[in-house]
């Protein structure tokens, strides 16, 4: 058994782009953001070192990066080493394991002292020139790429194979990397290695700012979890298969990597999508092994990525029906392909619709303007409406402005409630003075709210109405909902009718954040659903 990562120490020659020694103006690596973000919220004690006689301006520089994401400097010199560990250890105290040392392979002088430290060396690889010989005597370059040097310790040895592509490799004493993405996965295999059998390693991709409200929260930890999960980003950076054979489990947010939907197409859903390239060799390598377990299949998400779809998957809540219970159902709803329709007010009125009612694209996410709604006041005014076609006319349910947002993290279900917009009379009176023109909005970034006064709940019940939210029987909807989409991570969203109590699930969405649900509570829920999905695959 071998020793996990208990802290990294950053070289400034990974840090600072290439400049020359005393360059005013020093710049710092490219993907470089990302990597220390990721160690900012991995709780591993992070470090950047530097060498004396550095310029003024890139230790300016390098103490500025340090205090923005919380790391410690260190002066680290080849000739000082055992005095960077003291004080690397006053800093720190007792990790837990080893010191991870990234550096670049241009500072070859620190290898031979850095290789009885103790510490774990792992080494940027640069630019590398194959150079040919012509007859005349010139040199040629024949290749210009990064490669990885199997087994050569740059201590001076000529001989190495040369193998290009690919992911980190090790020596006995080293292991190198060809790009500063390379580390997380790096630092997660020693993790893995050192613990040996019990741990699962779970692969995700999610764009970064999902990535980031994930990881903050410590959702998405490089040392095992109590249930034996260790995280590790997948990119699309690097070659993907090599990353993928090293992983048990992938977690994807697939719509953060949607880049248009055609619903006039009659094939299969899924044809329908265009995916970014990296998302389309992650669908085919999926594909082409059936047995690796996923959370979720894209075939099991495509029906939240379509409001009609969805809207009609609801209908079967009718199953639900118990005498003496109060009804759970989705909004009476209309598909509408042209807002100049001359029936138009025919088929909302046998659809049971009524205005004012919202309407809403009919791809519910991943392409610009799927958040674009409306509440439309008059019939006269679809006609000029800007929602993206084709859409859906969705009932709009008095609800006194109280939404509960319900997550579905495996069998674990929590719920978190919010203020809502206001009901009709209160849109109404208010958009009077505009003459009645649809409220236009997106839904991500604001909507018609009510003020406190006609905010009319104290959490689970509407003051106005004393119509309580029964857990119960949304819970049976939340079991119901998993079955029939068969996804372990969901989220819901309901409101009450102020008239007749009716429970109407207004919209449905995959691998929501829930950060409404205190971290405490729901984080291990997130890594306890994941991992009984893994268990569950494999007992099959």
């Amino acid at each position: 058994m071998g020793v996990v990562v208990g802290g990294v120490i950053l070289d400034s020659s990974v840090v600072l782009a290439n400049s020359p020694p005393q360059h005013e103006n020093p710049s710092l690596q490219p993907a470089l953001d990302s990597l220390l973000r990721k160690l900012r919220h991995s709780k591993i004690p992070t470090g950047i070192s530097y060498e004396l006689g550095l310029s003024d301006h890139k230790v300016s520089l390098l103490k500025r990066l340090a205090k923005l994401y919380s790391f410690d400097c260190f002066i680290l010199n080849a000739s000082s080493v055992d005095d960077a560990k003291n004080e690397i250890m006053l800093a720190w105290g007792d990790t837990g394991g080893s010191i991870l040392y990234l550096v670049s392979d241009e500072k070859k002088e620190f290898f031979p002292k850095l290789s009885n430290c103790g510490w774990l060396i792992v080494v940027l690889k640069t630019a590398v020139a194959l150079l040919a010989t012509n007859d005349n005597g010139t040199r040629s370059v024949l290749l210009w790429k990064p490669v990885i040097l199997m087994g050569m310790d740059l201590l001076g040895k000529e001989s190495a194979d040369v193998t290009e592509g690919g992911t980190a490799c090790e020596n006995s004493s080293m292991i190198y990397i060809n790009k500063l993405e390379e580390l997380p996965s790096t630092i997660c295999h020693i993790n893995r290695k050192a613990i040996g059998n019990g741990v699962m390693t779970v692969g995700y991709v999610m764009k970064p700012s999902r990535e980031e409200d994930f990881a903050k929260r410590g959702a998405f930890p490089l040392y095992p979890t109590k249930n034996g999960l260790i995280f590790t980003p997948l990119t699309f950076e690097l070659p993907l298969s090599p990353q993928l054979q090293e992983v048990d489990i992938v977690l994807h947010k697939a719509t953060d990597e949607i880049i248009s939907v055609d619903l006039s197409s009659h094939t299969n859903f899924s044809n329908r999508i265009v995916y970014t390239s990296g998302m389309q060799e992650l669908r085919r390598y999926l594909e082409d092994h059936p047995d690796c377990c996923v959370i979720d299949s894209l075939n099991n998400i495509y029906p939240v990525l379509d409001r009609l779809k969805i809207q009609e998957i609801l209908l079967g809540l009718e199953d639900l029906k118990t005498e003496g219970r109060c009804t759970i159902r989705g909004p009476h709803f209309l598909k509408v392909d042209n807002f100049n329709e001359p029936d138009l007010l025919q088929r909302l009125s046998e659809a049971k619709l009524s205005l004012p009612s919202i309407v809403k694209p009919q791809v519910a996410c991943g392409v610009a303007n799927a958040h674009k709604m409306a509440i439309v006041f008059r019939i006269e005014d679809f006609k000029d409406l800007s929602v993206p076609l084709p859409a859906i006319v969705q009932e709009y349910v008095d609800h006194s402005s109280t939404l509960y947002k319900f997550y579905v993290l495996g069998e674990k279900v929590f719920y978190a409630v919010k203020k809502s917009t206001p009901n009709a009379d209160v849109l109404v009176k208010s958009s009077e003075s505009n003459g009645l023109k649809p409220l236009v909005f997106d839904s991500l970034k604001s909507l018609p709210t009510a003020n406190e006064d006609q905010h009319n709940s104290d959490g689970n019940c509407s003051k106005e109405t004393n119509h309580c939210i029964d857990l119960e029987l949304v819970t049976d909807a939340a079991n119901w909902l998993m079955r029939v989409l068969d996804l372990t991570i969901f989220g819901f969203d309901v409101v009450i009718q102020e008239r007749t109590g009716d429970h109407v699930i207004v919209d449905v969405n995959y691998l929501p954040s829930f950060k409404e649900v205190p971290d405490d509570t729901a984080i291990p829920a997130f890594w306890e659903a994941i991992k009984n999905k893994f268990e569950s695959k494999r007992s099959k």
